[in-house]
């Protein structure tokens, strides 16, 4: 079956080749230039570096994912002009015809380093890209924004850009253009993370010491990604420093990191190791209440990554994640955890083609164990794990137009609960069957500029499902009871999905300062997330699709205008988008989520739409920097059960939602920041009454996310005092003094979170009252108050 799956797809992958991409134009004569674009200090590629022509203006090539350029030129003499913001740019003059490889290796400019944040994009990107609705973030760019606990983590920064939401106070997930948390797929160096969560969602896994990139796509998402149908998040990790051997740093209130890099051979491989952990659980230890002396409470993960240049044309990397958290007592504890790794081959096939193969394993696990007085015990142990085989070419056919195509198979294992006990405890083992499936693509696409003025990137995704045995396939009436029930053997084939996914971006320039864009996409999503809660917990666990669960179908449209100002220094952004997602899962009133064989019985299966506004205004350079966000939005939901078929908010349904950020420099060594945010209550339900029966009160419930929590708003502060990360220094050739990085930087962040105290409602619960019982009270519980947090950094 794999066999033929296998062939199918490359086959299939062929066709759409075909159709997106015409036959070439071939020419004689002509030159052909390719190579690297690398950090000159560490040898890390650099994504997004411009080769521009000195004498073609309007004309050159961007630098892809791993640093690798291709320019097609007419044969005779140029002028290369290789960019980066931030960075010093270098010229090359060139002259012939035929393929010259040409590697550049560009230093950072420390004249500008502390006006201008070092960016994975052009200046004008944000007008000229042809792509939007994207949220580019590098470590560099938040470490000064203000945190909870003073851990600095990209995940909570990304909460602060418009159509993006918080998923709970403090926490790291988050909702996309009102998509659920489910529906976003985050990728670590291709690895999809299924729980990204630390210590209840306090932390998220992403180390920002390890991480180079984040690129959140919320619309216009690109072939080569499927899956989820909100949102894909692509995180890449540092490559570690080809050149020079590095420690740095950090050491918090709640937890402490330690980062280490260097070379394997200079100049043709290094590696990255980096470790974080939280040590809360220390301070337990010092607790004169019994219970709290003998509790776990800690987190620690390990990310990891290595390369090699075989040769000029080809490069092996080897990365990998690991991290688990532990909270309990002796007589109940929880643990969990992610494990990744990735191994991919870059390969130059000649100035034109460009390869990259990933062998991917992912697994996320979940257990917990109870115990009577130390005695009996039992315990809980639920997973997903899947392996990965991508292979993804990439054709620059001119400077005007390049194609991207390849295939994905993944096989996926879901083991959904397994309970085992000892032989004195009262219960006996169980477990859900496990489920097996098989998910493969195929696409093809093409960034065609097609003019000065406009741009197009098309492309086609196919996609497919199996649900596979061994296993038991239910059907269900509209009541829950089993009617009827199908045997599959292994590898037979109980289920099988398939569909199309069109996707395109759109870019008009207006002139060299604005733009209008437009983008389209439609995503099968195979996957399904089953929360036990409405904020997310380690036992959330996912399931395939079935004879019963089909596919979420998503298709997004938006269209934008981009504008900068005052050359490059401001940028401004206004979106319009519509999503309208089929096949959405929801519970019946009661349901049971954990160890329910049965649990597609309690499933409620209708439609979801999403639509707002979204408006952003970036200040990038100067003393002072930051952004302002703002989305008006809707998110809703349609199922036949509930509320009469009509349309009723979803839970993260959010009106209003504003969020500002602001870095002020006020010398070489001192920063203050702050960002404040406001959003609309999240809509819930609460009971609209209550009657007696047989003498004792029950609550009436009238409507689905009829009502809303209270409106959230919360300040937050920082300040950054760093030692001098520069030196003067007389240049020899010049006689003038430059400024240099010094070989130690080090220095203090302090925060306060929730500066004025807000007793921002976490959750909202209702009670008799104790005077009189015929009488229901609300009680709110607010989790934070004022947080501060202090923390030391240092790299050498």
């Amino acid at each position: 079956m794999t066999r033929r799956i296998f062939r199918n797809l490359c086959t299939l992958t062929g066709l759409l080749f075909c159709l997106v991409v015409p036959p070439p134009v071939f020419g004689q004569g002509g030159l052909k230039i390719s190579g690297t674009i690398k950090d000159k200090a560490n040898g890390e590629d650099l994504v997004g570096a411009t080769v521009a022509i000195k004498e073609m203006p309007g004309k050159g090539a961007v630098s892809n994912a791993y640093g690798f350029y291709s320019l097609s030129l007419p044969a005779g003499k140029y002028t290369l002009i290789y960019g980066f913001v931030g960075y010093d740019p270098i010229m090359r003059e060139i002259d012939g015809s035929g393929e010259q490889k040409i590697n550049i290796e560009l230093a950072e400019n420390a004249q500008e380093l502390d006006v201008i944040v070092v960016s994975a994009e052009a200046e004008d990107a944000n007008v000229t890209a042809n792509e939007m609705s994207v949220v580019k973030l590098s470590p560099k760019e938040i470490e000064d924004v203000p945190v909870l606990f003073g851990e600095r983590d990209i995940m909570k920064t990304i909460q602060l850009m418009p159509g993006v939401q918080s998923a709970g106070e403090g926490g790291s997930g988050f909702y996309v253009r009102g998509g659920d948390a489910g529906q976003n797929l985050l990728l670590l160096d291709e690895a999809p993370v299924y729980n990204a969560s630390h210590m209840m969602g306090f932390f998220s896994v992403f180390n920002s010491d390890a991480i180079r990139s984040v690129d959140l796509y919320k619309a216009g998402i690109p072939p080569a990604f499927g899956g989820r149908v909100s949102s894909v998040m692509d995180i890449k990790m540092k490559e570690g420093d080809s050149k020079n051997f590095g420690v740095s740093g950090g050491i918090g209130l709640i937890a402490s990191r330690l980062t280490a890099e260097g070379p394997i051979v200079k100049d043709k491989g290094s590696f990255i190791i980096s470790g974080r952990r939280t040590y809360a659980d220390m301070f337990l230890a010092f607790s004169s209440d019994e219970d709290l002396n003998n509790s776990s409470l800690y987190f620690y993960d390990l990310n990891m990554k290595a390369n090699y240049s075989l040769n000029d044309n080809n490069r092996l990397f080897v990365s990998g994640y690991f991290g688990k958290d532990k909270m309990g007592t002796d007589d109940f504890g929880i643990d969990w955890g992610n494990a990744t790794g990735t191994v991919r081959w870059n390969h130059i096939l000649n100035s034109s083609w460009f390869s990259n193969t990933s062998l991917i394993y992912s697994k996320y696990r979940f257990g917990f164990e109870i115990s009577d007085n130390g005695a009996a015990k039992r315990g809980l142990d639920s997973n997903i794990e899947n392996w990965n085989l991508k292979q993804q070419f990439e054709y620059y056919r001119s400077e005007n137009i390049s194609y991207k195509f390849g295939l994905n198979a993944i096989r996926h294992t879901v083991s959904p609960g397994e309970m085992s006990a000892d032989d004195e405890a009262a219960v006996s083992d169980f477990s859900v069957p496990k489920r097996h499936a098989f998910e493969y693509a195929a696409y093809a696409s093409a960034d065609h500029k097609i003019s000065p003025k406009f741009r197009a990137e098309y492309g086609l995704r196919f996609s497919g499902f199996l649900a596979l045995g061994p296993g038991d396939f239910h059907t269900y009436n509209d009541k829950g009871d089993i009617i009827s029930t199908e045997t599959y053997d292994k590898n037979e084939v109980a289920e099988d999905y398939y569909g199309l996914e069109p996707r395109l971006n759109l870019t008009y320039l207006l002139d060299g300062r604005s733009s209008f864009k437009f983008s389209y996409n439609r995503v099968y999503q195979y996957l399904h997330l089953l929360s036990a809660s409405s904020s997310g917990t380690p036992m959330d666990y996912w399931m395939p699709s079935s004879n019963n669960i089909e596919p979420e179908i998503g298709d997004q449209w938006a269209v934008g205008y981009f504008r900068n100002f005052n050359e490059n220094q401001y940028e401004f952004s206004a979106e319009v988008y519509y999503k309208d997602i089929q096949n959405v899962l929801d519970y019946k009133v009661g349901a049971d989520v954990i160890l329910n064989e049965n649990v597609e019985a309690d499933l409620l299966y209708g439609d979801g739409r999403a639509y707002g506004l979204e408006l952003h205004l970036k200040k990038k350079t100067g003393k002072l920097t930051g952004w302002l966000s703002y989305t008006l939005s809707r998110s809703e939901r349609k199922f036949d059960e509930l509320n009469n078929n009509d349309w009723f908010p979803a839970k993260q349904d959010r009106t209003h939602d504003i969020s500002i950020t602001a870095v002020y420099k006020l010398s070489e060594r001192v920063k203050l920041s702050g960002n404040w945010v406001f959003y609309t209550g999240n809509a819930v339900t609460f009971p609209s009454g209550k009657y007696q029966v047989d003498g004792k009160w029950v609550n009436l419930y009238t409507e689905r996310n009829g009502y809303r929590m209270p409106d959230y708003h919360r300040l937050d502060l920082g300040l950054t005092l760093e030692n001098k990360k520069y030196k003067y220094t007389l240049d020899r050739e010049t006689g003038k003094k430059v400024k240099v990085k010094k070989k130690v930087e080090s220095g203090w962040n302090f925060s306060l979170y929730n500066a004025y105290a807000r007793e921002n409602a976490y959750t909202i619960t209702f009670r008799e009252n104790e005077d009189d019982r015929n009488q229901t009270e609300a009680v709110r519980l607010a989790l934070f108050s004022i947080i501060p947090s202090v923390s030391y950094y240092f790299k050498f």
